[in-house]
């Protein structure tokens, strides 16, 4: 087997395939058993963002048979599907790592690391700071004699949406520098798309939000500050970068 350049057969390939898939879902099921005995309390925790802007007197709900045996175990098998990311990244790493040349793992490395972080501060980022501000507005604007008692199902679905949301948008950096990588463009040319990434942005929140502004302003704001991270990021992880930029700049004048 050569370096950047596996050549074995495709059957080979396939199998091991199989075994890294084989092993992810083995980790995520052993992050899942524990956390299946402590799924009431998963949820409890969940929707302390929602219970605590409610009236007195007011709860959750509970419209299907199931949904109170059904949602927090729902629950408890994505917290351990988040938990085991590492594990499963690793997983695809050890996969692709043969056919890679040296210095394209010294990048995928920090990039997989980096990108698991940033996944994991978009899910914090949402529940502590963005939740709480939400409901409590979605509360305030309730009309006089409509009390607030949401389904639990319906709370998983949405609460879940926001994260992966905000999740997908911290990846900004990450994906910034994949494409400067692949030579797509130069840090100096995304700097001067900011007018255009503000507005998409704040479109961006549109889409994946709740119809508010405060919701959309607080997907489009970290949105903007972390194409700007990613920007310099770029200049400092992509070998050769700043070479290109100076040769295209002595181009242009």
């Amino acid at each position: 087997m050569q370096e950047g350049g596996d050549e074995r057969p495709i059957v080979e390939h396939l199998l091991e395939l199989r075994n890294r898939l084989l092993k992810a879902i083995v980790g995520v099921l052993v992050a899942f058993i524990p956390l299946a005995f402590v799924a009431s309390e998963l949820f409890s925790f969940l929707s302390g963002p929602l219970t605590a802007h409610l009236p007195e007197g007011s709860s959750l709900i509970a419209t299907e048979v199931a949904a109170p045996f059904l949602t927090p175990f729902k629950l408890a098998l994505l917290v351990a599907l988040v938990i085991s990311i590492p594990w499963v990244f690793h997983q695809i790493w050890a996969f692709v790592a043969p056919g890679l040349y040296a210095n394209e793992r010294r990048m995928v490395v920090p990039l997989l690391v980096s990108s698991t972080l940033l996944f994991y501060c978009g899910i914090a980022f949402a529940y502590y700071a963005v939740l709480p501000i939400v409901f409590g507005f979605f509360v305030s604007v309730a009309p006089e004699g409509v009390a607030v008692m949401t389904d639990i199902s319906r709370y998983l679905d949405f609460v879940l949406a926001m994260f992966m949301a905000f999740g997908i948008a911290f990846e900004v950096p990450v994906a910034i520098i994949l494409i400067v990588w692949a030579g797509m463009t130069t840090p100096k040319q995304l700097g001067s798309y900011r007018p255009y990434v503000l507005v998409g942005a704040f479109g961006l929140g549109m889409v994946l939000t709740p119809p508010d502004v405060i919701s959309q302003t607080l997907l489009a704001v970290p949105i903007y500050l972390l194409y700007e991270v990613g920007i310099v990021m770029a200049r400092v992880m992509v070998p050769g970068i700043r070479e290109v930029e100076a040769q295209q700049s002595s181009t242009d004048d």
